[in-house]
C-alpha cells in the first residue's frame, strides 16, 4: 500500500516533479513559489537543483537540460515570469526534447507582489499550455502529467499555481520515481536554431500542435465534468474549484485541469446541458473571454471581481444571493509591516531619513523603507528597477537634481538585475549613488543562499561573487563599503559619495539579524535617566514603546542587541546587557 502525506502544495509540486524523473531544475526564490526548490533539494541524490541569479537563466538553464534529453523544469512566481518572457516564447516555437515545466505561482490578493497578473494571459500569448491543480493531491499528478503532455506533443508547459494553494495542505499519495531514459539528443538547426527562417516554420509547427492538443483536451481525465443539479452550471479550475464545491454542493460543475488551450467541444456540450452556465475564475477573464467568443450564454466578471481571491461565501451571495453573516471578528490593533528588530536597513533609512533624502526602491524587505516612521524610499517597480529609474531621473532633470537621492538594492536583487542597471550608470555617464544594502542573504523570502553567499542551493561550498570587486570592475571608481551600524561614518560617506560627479556604490555590509540564531544580548533603558527625547525612538525599531509617562521602554524579548538606539541615546539612558547578566 502507497504511503500516504499532508503536504503543503508546494511540497507535492516537488514531490510531482521527483516522481516525474526529472533530472535538473534551476529557479530564483520568490514567494509564493520559493518552497518548491528548497523541498526538491531533499531529492537531490537523484536529481540537481539549483538557485540561479534571475528567472531568465533559470528558464535558459531547463531549457539547454530538455534539449540535451532530460526532464527539467523552473520555478518562479508570476512575475518572475516577466524577466523569464524572452527565453518563453521562444522556446515555444523550439518546442521540447526532454519534457519541460516552468512551475509559475500566482498571487491573487497581492500577498507578498507589486502586482496580481495572471500568468494564463501571458501563456495564451506565448502559445504555451497551462495545467492548473487544485489541491495538493493534483499538484503532484499534474506535475507528471505535464511532463507526459510535453513529450507527447513537442510543448514546453506551464503549471500555474495561486498562493492559496501553494501555502495549503493536502493528503498526497506517494509513488516511486519513475525511471525515465534520457532522450537522445540530434542535431537538429531548424528546431532549435530560432533565426527567421527557421521561426517562421516553427511558428506554423506550433499552432499545429496546439490545435492537436485542444483537440486532446477534450478527453483529458484532467477535465472533469460533474453532473448534478443542471439548474446551475459552473465552469471553474485550480482553488475556485474547492469554493464552488463548497458554496454550490448540488450545482453541476466542469472542473478544467487544462486552462490552455481550452476544451471547445467538451465546454459546449456541458454548456448546453444546463439552464445557467456561471464561469468562476480569480483574476483576468480568460476562460469567460474564450468561451463567450464562441456564443455560448454565461455569467462571470459580471457579478465577480477581478480583483484578490474568492472564497465560498462571495461565490454564493453573488449567484444565490445569500448573504452568509459571520460573527464580527475581534477588532485587533492593525499591524503593518515592518523591518525586524535589529535589521541593518533601518539603520541605513535613519541616516537617510535624517539627511532628508529620497531613495529609489526596489523588491526586498528594504522596500519597508517607504513606510512611517523611515518614509524614505518614493518607488518600488520591480527587481533591479531602483538603479534605472534613479539614472531615468538624472537624464530627465539633470546632475543637482539627484544630490539628495540615492538608489537602494539588496545584494541578491542587485545580482538578479541590477548589475545591468549599474553598467547602464557608468556607460551613460551618470553621477548617481547606489547604496547595495548587503545582507548576505535573499531575506525577504526566506534566507535564501545566492551567487555572493558561497553556498549552492544543494548546500555545497562555491566561489563567492565579490560585490565591490564587480562594481569595480565594470567602470565604478568609487566604492565604499560601510557597517550599516556605524552611522556617524555611514552618515559621512553618503554626504561625500552623493556630492561627487560620477557613479559611486556604497555596499552597507551587515548580515541579516536572523542568520544569527545564536541568544544575542540586550539593550534596557533607565527611566531614571531617558529626557523623554524621542531620538532612539526616530528609527522606528518595534522592540522599543514608550511608558505612560513618556519615558522609553526597550522589550527584551524582541531585543536583538543592535545597538542602534544606543548610539542614538545622548544621555546613557540606554545600557548594553549580556544575556548571561540578565
Amino acid at each position: 500500500m502507497a504511503e500516504k502525506m499532508i503536504m503543503l502544495g508546494n511540497a507535492a509540486i516537488a514531490r510531482g516533479a521527483y516522481e516525474a524523473g526529472v533530472k535538473v531544475s534551476s529557479a530564483y526564490p520568490g514567494t509564493p513559489s520559493t518552497e518548491i526548490s528548497e523541498n526538491l533539494v531533499q531529492y537531490k541524490e537523484d536529481l540537481y537543483c539549483e538557485w540561479a541569479p534571475n528567472e531568465k537563466v533559470a528558464v535558459e538553464a531547463a531549457i539547454g537540460a530538455s534539449i540535451s534529453g532530460v526532464r527539467a523544469m523552473a520555478c518562479m512566481k508570476h512575475v518572475g515570469l516577466n524577466v523569464a518572457s524572452d527565453p518563453l516564447y521562444t522556446v515555444s516555437y523550439m518546442g521540447v526534447n526532454g519534457g519541460l515545466v516552468l512551475v509559475v505561482a500566482d498571487d491573487p490578493g497581492l500577498y507578498s507582489s507589486q502586482n496580481e497578473q495572471d500568468t494564463r494571459m501571458i501563456a495564451r500569448a506565448a502559445g504555451v499550455p497551462v495545467l492548473e491543480p487544485s489541491d495538493s493531491a493534483e499538484a503532484k499528478e499534474f506535475m507528471k502529467t505535464a511532463f507526459e503532455l510535453s513529450e507527447k506533443f513537442d510543448r514546453p508547459f506551464i503549471l500555474r499555481t495561486t498562493t492559496r494553494l501553494a501555502h495549503s495542505q493536502g493528503l498526497v499519495e506517494l509513488n516511486e520515481r519513475e525511471q525515465v531514459p534520457d532522450k537522445l539528443y540530434e542535431k537538429n538547426i531548424a528546431k532549435n536554431v530560432m533565426m527567421p527562417g527557421y521561426a517562421k516554420l516553427r511558428h506554423i509547427e506550433i499552432e499545429k500542435r496546439n490545435n492537436e492538443l485542444s483537440e486532446a483536451a477534450n478527453t483529458l481525465s484532467i477535465n472533469k465534468v460533474e453532473m448534478n443539479d443542471t439548474k446551475i452550471g459552473v465552469i471553474t479550475s485550480g482553488i475556485p474549484y474547492e469554493y464552488v464545491k463548497e458554496a454550490l454542493p448540488d450545482a453541476s460543475v466542469l472542473k478544467l485541469g487544462m486552462v490552455n488551450p481550452l476544451p471547445k467541444e467538451l465546454i459546449k456540450d456541458f454548456a448546453s446541458k444546463v439552464e445557467k452556465l456561471y464561469i468562476v475564475e480569480e483574476l483576468e477573464p480568460v476562460i469567460e473571454e474564450q468561451v463567450k467568443s464562441w456564443g455560448i450564454m454565461a455569467v462571470g466578471k459580471e457579478i465577480f471581481t477581478i480583483q484578490g481571491e474568492y472564497s465560498a461565501n462571495m461565490i454564493r451571495k453573488a449567484i444565490l444571493g445569500e448573504d452568509v453573516a459571520c460573527n464580527a471578528p475581534a477588532q485587533v490593533p492593525g499591524r503593518p509591516p515592518i523591518l525586524c528588530p535589529g535589521c541593518p536597513h533601518r539603520s541605513v533609512y535613519h541616516v537617510l531619513n535624517k539627511l532628508k533624502f529620497h531613495a529609489a526602491g526596489d523588491i526586498g524587505c528594504y522596500t519597508l523603507g517607504a513606510v512611517a516612521p523611515l518614509s524614505v524610499v518614493d518607488s518600488c517597480i520591480c527587481m533591479g528597477s531602483s538603479i534605472s529609474s534613479l539614472h531615468g531621473m538624472e537624464k530627465a532633470k539633470g546632475k543637482d537634481y539627484i544630490k539628495n537621492w540615492v538608489a537602494v538594492i539588496g545584494d541578491s536583487t542587485f545580482l538578479h538585475t541590477g548589475i545591468n542597471s549599474l553598467m547602464n550608470m557608468v556607460y551613460n555617464h551618470a553621477t548617481g549613488t547606489v547604496m547595495i544594502l548587503d545582507n548576505s542573504t535573499t531575506a525577504m523570502t526566506g534566507h535564501q543562499d545566492h551567487a555572493a553567499t558561497g553556498k549552492t542551493l544543494q548546500g555545497e561550498d562555491t566561489n563567492a561573487i565579490d560585490i565591490p570587486n564587480l562594481c569595480r570592475a565594470i567602470g565604478v571608481k568609487n566604492v565604499v563599503e560601510v557597517n550599516a551600524f556605524d552611522i556617524e561614518r555611514l552618515e559621512k560617506v553618503i554626504k561625500e559619495e552623493t556630492a561627487k560627479d560620477e557613479v559611486s556604490v556604497i555596499i552597507t555590509k551587515s548580515p541579516c539579524v536572523l542568520l544569527d540564531k545564536s541568544k544575542k544580548p540586550v539593550y534596557i533603558a533607565h527611566e531614571d535617566k531617558c529626557k523623554k527625547c524621542g531620538m532612539c525612538m526616530k528609527p522606528g525599531c518595534p522592540a522599543m514603546t514608550k511608558n505612560e509617562d513618556g519615558t522609553i521602554r526597550i522589550d527584551d524579548t524582541m531585543c536583538t542587541g543592535c545597538g542602534l538606539c544606543e548610539s542614538l541615546c545622548k544621555f546613557n539612558a540606554i545600557e548594553l546587557v549580556k544575556a548571561g547578566d540578565r
